[in-house]
């Protein structure tokens, strides 16, 4: 393959995404609630999928918090992005263990991360990811990082859908 070849087809792909989506744009205008479908009854949802967004604070609580959306206070975009960061580590280090949706709550200097796993990896290489999470965590964001993990047999089905 020769340069040119390479160049026409990256041409050819950003042609068809940006053509691709100008034609799509009266769909996107349209949003739609994360909540899961109702189907037949036969797929299992847990609590925090079962309640629909709207609730959030009323019947279920945040999965982040933090005092950066205060009157006053700087940084709600910087800690969103951290956030993002911190689930796709968890989800990237204990690979298939995730029960839940993990709760991320800072208080003052120290972040402190819940998680309930599912019991797939024998207790010593899931102390050791424990370990090497919170050290990883403490020395990227300069700041002391606790998980606090609970594990289980299976996922914990609310209700089927």
């Amino acid at each position: 393959m020769n340069l040119n070849s390479i160049i026409s087809g990256l041409f050819r792909f950003f042609v068809s995404v940006f053509s691709w989506s100008k034609s799509d744009s009266k769909r996107a205008v349209h949003t739609r609630t994360a909540r899961v479908r109702v189907g037949k009854g036969d797929k299992p949802v847990t609590y925090e999928q079962a309640l629909a967004p709207h609730h959030i604070g009323h019947r279920k609580g945040w999965l982040s918090q933090h005092t950066s959306n205060l009157k006053g206070e700087g940084g709600p975009s910087e800690r969103t992005i951290e956030d993002v960061f911190i689930r796709r580590f968890m989800f990237g280090t204990f690979h298939s263990c995730l029960a839940n949706e993990i709760v991320i709550k800072w208080r003052g200097n120290v972040l402190i991360v819940c998680a309930l796993m599912l019991q797939k990896l024998p207790p010593q290489k899931f102390y050791f990811l424990i370990g090497y999470s919170e050290s990883l965590l403490s020395h990227f964001y300069k700041c002391p990082v606790k998980l606090e993990i609970q594990t289980l047999q299976d996922k914990a089905v609310y209700k089927y859908l």
